[in-house]
């Protein structure tokens, strides 16, 4: 027989699962990576600290508005999730949470976000974060991703969007070497997501996205995403010559990118799964490196 105690721990063991359901659909590792690419923008454009209430605004806001456009994208893929080993446990596929109901949870976000990045960072600062929400869903999720092999690299341009962001909130203006830091961002992304293609296997393919390494399969995939990590880095090396960065960034920037390029070229060598996720993890490390390397160069430089 059921104590009361038990009875009034079952309602909030409930209320806590449902709690870290929705905290899932935003897709916190993700949004972690965003705002990595958003603080040293913001530390960059100052010149030192951009004073906290502004930050806090800025990450928090933009932190909304992210976790709504993966709630949104959750809903629209929730039969790719479903048809995807990794992804199949998701609270969508899986049933623990109704499509309305990430729906509604996805616009609070979206307008909390919107509101919160308006009031206190500025009205660009907030456009073009509801700007790359809109790309994420529309070009990316609801265009792109089923029907084009480059829906990655066109799609990208949403998760690089944060470091304009980050430098409008501090200037008003999106400058040259915000623009620089976008730049990187697109073109490390296919890298990126091309390795994880790769190290989940057929996931992809019973999912019928035309993921590169499904289309053209995993040896393609790697000769272009080194490429495209060569691009990244080239990219990379360029902004000292917006006239920022110096030489706290530059030899960092030359090593990191070093090594970035290294780990492309051992997945052209064995494009298989075991080296292709551990190029995918590099590929983070190297992304958050490079822009900790950013904000010391702005605290320094």
């Amino acid at each position: 027989m059921a104590t009361s105690s038990t009875l009034s721990a079952a309602p909030a063991r409930a209320w806590s699962a449902t709690l870290a359901d929705l905290v899932s659909l935003t897709k916190p590792r993700i949004i972690e990576l965003l705002l990595i690419t958003t603080v040293p923008a913001m530390v960059m454009a100052a010149g030192g600290w951009p004073g906290t209430p502004l930050l806090a605004a800025t990450v928090v806001g933009g932190a909304l508005v992210s976790g709504s456009a993966h709630a949104t994208n959750m809903v629209i893929d929730r039969d790719i999730d479903g048809a995807m080993r990794r992804t199949a446990h998701r609270p969508l596929p899986s049933g623990r949470v109704t499509p309305v109901a990430a729906l509604r949870f996805a616009a609070v976000l979206l307008v909390a976000g919107s509101l919160l990045l308006w009031s206190v960072a500025g009205w660009l600062p907030a456009a073009l974060t509801v700007g790359a929400w809109a790309w994420y869903v529309g070009i990316y999720t609801l265009w792109l991703k089923r029907r084009s092999v480059q829906n990655i690299v066109i799609g990208g341009v949403a998760g690089a969007a944060p470091p304009m962001i980050g430098w409008a909130a501090v200037t008003g203006r999106v400058e040259l070497p915000a623009l620089v830091l976008f730049t990187v961002v697109v073109l490390w992304t296919p890298t990126h997501f091309w390795a994880l293609a790769i190290g989940t296997g057929q996931d992809y393919e019973r999912a019928a996205v035309p993921m590169l390494p499904v289309v053209r399969g995993p040896k393609v995939a790697a000769r272009h995403g080194a490429g495209y990590a060569l691009a990244t880095v080239a990219a990379s090396l360029t902004l000292p010559l917006t006239g920022v960065g110096g030489v706290w960034y530059l030899v960092p920037a030359v090593v990191l990118g070093a090594g970035f390029v290294a780990a492309s070229l051992r997945l052209v060598r064995a494009a298989e799964p075991r080296v292709a996720w551990r190029t995918f993890h590099l590929s983070n490390t190297y992304l958050a490196a490079l822009f900790v390397v950013v904000a010391v160069a702005g605290l320094f430089a």
